[in-house]
């Protein structure tokens, strides 16, 4: 979500932060910057949550291809050889971004669970449907 969101506002992915809220009470996204300067534009970021369903198809489909698939797809965390028992199907080429905008510091990451790789798992939230 935060690379399809700078693409549209001008800001790095790396100036974007991000903190997610999931509750009984409801559920929510945060996208703010910290970083000022002139790589972007606030205004650009506040439009951005008016387009929010756009954006998040646009996070769906960037997630389904990786330029290191199908190695990062058939990632196995349980594998002690690989030394990444914290990822699934994530790599910097993906989903890891800078540590200092996530929160979980890029812990427990896995498109397979979200979205269909090439491995085909199976495991996935949205096989291929697209959020209206």
């Amino acid at each position: 979500m935060i690379t399809a969101v700078s693409l549209e506002c001008g800001y790095a992915a790396s100036s974007i932060r991000e903190r997610i809220y999931a509750s009984d009470a409801g559920y929510g996204i945060l996208l703010y910057t910290g970083s000022p300067g002139s790589e972007g534009t606030l205004g650009g970021l506040v439009q951005v949550g008016n387009q929010l369903e756009e954006h998040l198809n646009v996070a769906l489909e960037l997630g389904k291809l990786c330029s290191n698939d199908p190695v990062c797809a058939q990632h196995q965390p349980d594998n002690v050889q690989e030394e990444r028992f914290l990822h699934g199907s994530a790599c910097h080429g993906c989903l890891l971004i800078a540590e200092t905008s996530c929160e979980r510091r890029n812990e427990f990451l896995d498109r397979a669970l979200v979205v269909a790789t090439v491995e085909g798992l199976g495991a996935e939230f949205f096989p291929d449907q697209v959020l209206v």
